[in-house]
């Protein structure tokens, strides 16, 4: 989904007039060597000045595509801009407004850790095979890539995991639990066949048997949706399609009339017919969004508590002026630079991604 750029949301009235302005005016003056790329997770008034706005996946394809564009500064998390780093050409630099904000899920599969449960499944009979959601670090996509294993997105994930079944006895999925407990189901994975590791060890039987083995990651926002939500809106509002991210648990996906990516939840809405009422089970900027610009719609979420990503929220117009300033001055802030050692391997795992989906 291309940015609005210029638009003016409701959410973003409390801005100061100068600070968009003076935003505005460094981007202009940057224009032909700049490229901002934007979440759709972040504030309305970031989404507003983008170039391009989309899921993880989108703004690494769109930074990679650009190869005119000097600088990339992208208004997400880490791993986003990690990926856009590994993608682009070695003479494009890429940037965050605040190089702090990372992602929970993505720091949940820590590198040894994650060694410690190979090692445990390389001891097993028969081949394993690791798949990596693109909600990881590089680090970890470079571990993928030099095992044969793919990187997957949410709207993706099925079609790799199918390939990666044909290649081994049994995947590794990383980091996120409920993306890859919900592919699996959806793929006809009996529950017997689908395991949970554990840093405790113990559970080599267990995992013997099982087809695919879960890391124990999740989405901080995505877990505050839950069933009970589901249930309270089957009863006030039962003509309602509810919709949610698959990052959601396996109880709220079975509960919800669909699931999907990001960018699925979005063109559902955008496709739905006036007066459809939606509840979406997602980030709140981007639920609120979704409402304003479908107001002949309906959309609600299905909760507001805990709701917001406080990782994106990190993304702030006073951040992102000041990576401007820092260009235009020829003083810009440290880049995002993902070493080749880790580059290589991780750009070895996004292409077999791309290979089995194209």
């Amino acid at each position: 989904m291309a940015g609005p750029r210029d638009a003016h949301h409701p959410a973003a009235a409390g801005v100061p007039p100068e600070l968009l302005e003076s935003i505005r005016r460094l981007r202009d003056r940057l224009a032909g060597r700049l490229l901002i790329l934007a979440h759709h997770y972040v504030q309305d008034e970031i989404v507003d000045l983008a170039d391009v706005v989309g899921d993880s996946l989108k703004l690494a394809q769109a930074a990679a595509s650009r190869r005119d564009a000097e600088w990339i500064v992208l208004c997400g998390v880490r791993f986003m801009a990690e990926s856009a780093d590994i993608l682009t050409a070695p003479a494009q630099a890429v940037f965050m407004p605040d190089a702090t904000a990372g992602c929970s899920m993505a720091d949940m599969a820590d590198p040894a850790a994650v060694a410690r449960c190979w090692d445990e499944l390389a001891a097993l009979p028969g081949r394993t095979l690791p798949v990596t959601y693109i909600n990881s670090a590089a680090a970890i996509k470079a571990f993928v890539g030099r095992r044969g294993g793919s990187v997957c997105t949410s709207s993706n994930a099925a079609h790799v995991l199918r390939w990666a079944f044909g290649q081994a006895d049994r995947v590794l999925f990383l980091p996120d639990q409920h993306l890859g407990r919900n592919t699996a189901h959806a793929l006809g994975v009996p529950p017997d066949e689908v395991a949970l590791w554990s840093a405790g060890g113990g559970g080599s039987a267990r995992l013997a048997g099982a087809r695919i083995v879960l890391w124990p990651g999740h989405c901080c926002v995505h877990q505050m949706f839950k069933r009970t939500h589901v249930t309270h809106f089957r009863r006030r509002a039962p003509a309602a399609h509810i919709v949610v991210h698959p990052e959601c648990a396996f109880e709220v996906v079975r509960a919800a009339d669909s699931a999907g990516s990001t960018e699925f939840i979005i063109r559902a809405v955008r496709e739905a017919p006036p007066g459809s009422h939606w509840v979406v089970g997602t980030e709140l900027n981007l639920v609120d969004r979704l409402a304003a610009r479908h107001a002949d719609r309906r959309v609600e979420p299905l909760t507001r508590f805990g709701a917001y990503c406080g990782s994106m929220r990190r993304n702030r117009l006073p951040a992102l002026r000041a990576v401007l300033e820092g260009l235009a001055a020829g003083s810009p802030p440290e880049p995002v630079v993902v070493p080749p050692a880790i580059a290589t391997p991780a750009r070895e795992a996004l292409a077999r991604m791309l290979a089995v989906t194209v």
